[in-house]
């Protein structure tokens, strides 16, 4: 399908830094008929990397989700090669499934000297179609002598399925008394609620951290940003993400998640997960609209994300945003049938700065031009009290329009 890029998409792909300590290269495996475009990414860390990951919830996962898996666990967090296709997602393909994934493992320790639990392997696609086990593996083979320098717009495009734009992001930060560079990319579109969203993410840095670390930062992180995003509710069977830092930027490596050194790290890669977070909600398959939903005031934070999530997944409250309507009583219906700690008679609630409900009714100085102003633009900005707690959370979701129906309903044709 060839779709038209997001309204909500950035005005370009940004301007990334170097990482150093990583080859790459993209390349054709013809997995999307009738089209020709790049559908393999091969990465290769030749002094070796330290890695971190998490993964979907999903008990329908894909083969190389419990690959990864097992890979981190038995190798103790180190990684030298990543292989990723599209157009098939290797999930739900039983023994084929399997097959494909040790042939793939195969030929990059054939290439490059490797462990078995040094490769990591995604996929992205059609679920249950199997994949014939030679087509990645000889693919790897085939463009193993083209690795280079990172072009990193051809790895964001390579990466795409649905997705309308290629998503990056990257920052220099000093750790350690040095510059390092960080640098993720992402594809997402639709098939997003990550409950580790369809979604594979990647970032690199040539920061000099330990593998504790890496599992530390991207679990803590990835929570506060992927976990926080959701297009229609739908969990993938493939969502991934793994931060490989290759420490060639040098110096001593931090081995500590506590050590207080990373405080300036941690806070860029925050800000670089959430960049490519909100991208994949930018990129919401016929999404006009971003919406940011804040709950406060809730028994707990926990609480508070069921809360905003049931917000941001009802269709009644994206379709009405998609139509700029400011139906605020869509929204006192998702707070309530979640069946969490609410105060009905103190709940308070904002579109954008203008209050249109407190104390269990309609604002006295509600204003329904305002309040439409307020969902009518390309931003929408939601905000609940549920009068119970101090419990806090932030959530990023689309509206529903009719786009997303004929995507999801020609995925296939």
């Amino acid at each position: 399908m060839d779709l038209p890029v997001s309204p909500l998409a950035p005005e370009r792909f940004p301007v990334l830094p170097k990482v150093g300590g990583i080859e790459l290269t993209t390349h054709s495996l013809g997995l999307y008929k009738g089209k020709v475009r790049d559908d393999l990414l091969v990465v290769h860390f030749p002094e070796g990397a330290s890695v971190g990951g998490i993964f979907t919830n999903s008990s329908t996962r894909s083969d190389d989700v419990d690959w990864c898996r097992e890979a981190l666990k038995a190798g103790g967090g180190r990684a030298r090669v990543l292989v990723v296709n599209t157009g098939n997602s290797n999930a739900f393909t039983g023994a084929a499934g399997i097959a494909k994934n040790r042939a793939t493992v195969a030929s990059a320790i054939k290439k490059s000297g490797c462990a078995a639990h040094e490769v990591f392997v995604s996929a992205t696609g059609v679920i249950g179609e199997p994949l014939p086990a030679h087509i990645v593996s000889g693919g790897v083979e085939h463009v193993w002598e083209k690795l280079a320098a990172p072009d990193w717009e051809k790895v964001a495009n390579c990466i795409r399925t649905t997705d309308t734009f290629a998503k990056a992001a990257g920052e220099i930060v000093n750790l350690n008394r040095r510059n390092v560079a960080i640098v993720g990319v992402a594809k997402g579109s639709g098939m997003i609620q990550p409950n580790m969203a369809t979604t594979l993410n990647y970032l690199f840095t040539d920061a000099a951290l330990g593998p504790k670390v890496c599992q530390a930062l991207i679990s803590k992180l990835g929570d506060l940003t992927y976990n926080c995003i959701t297009v229609d509710s739908d969990t993938s069977t493939s969502d991934t993400l793994l931060f490989f830092a290759t420490g060639a930027a040098g110096g001593e490596p931090i081995d500590d998640p506590a050590d207080p050194r990373l405080e300036e790290f941690v806070e860029a890669m925050h800000r670089v997960l959430l960049d490519l977070a909100t991208q994949i909600v930018r990129d919401g398959e016929g999404a006009s609209k971003i919406i940011e939903i804040t709950v406060e005031g809730a028994a707990s934070d926990a609480s508070a994300k069921v809360i905003a999530c049931s917000i941001a997944n009802s269709p009644l409250v994206k379709t009405a945003i998609a139509a700029s309507d400011a139906n605020w009583g869509r929204v006192v219906m998702a707070v309530g049938k979640t069946v969490e700690p609410v105060e009905r008679d103190r709940l308070t609630l904002w579109f954008g700065d203008h209050l249109v409900a407190r104390d269990g009714a309609r604002s006295p100085d509600y204003s329904e031009e305002k309040a439409t102003r307020a969902v009518s633009g390309q931003e929408v900005f939601i905000r609940v009290d549920v009068g119970v707690g101090t419990g806090k959370a932030r959530v990023w979701t689309c509206d529903f329009t009719d786009g997303y129906v004929k995507i999801n309903g020609a995925y296939r044709s």
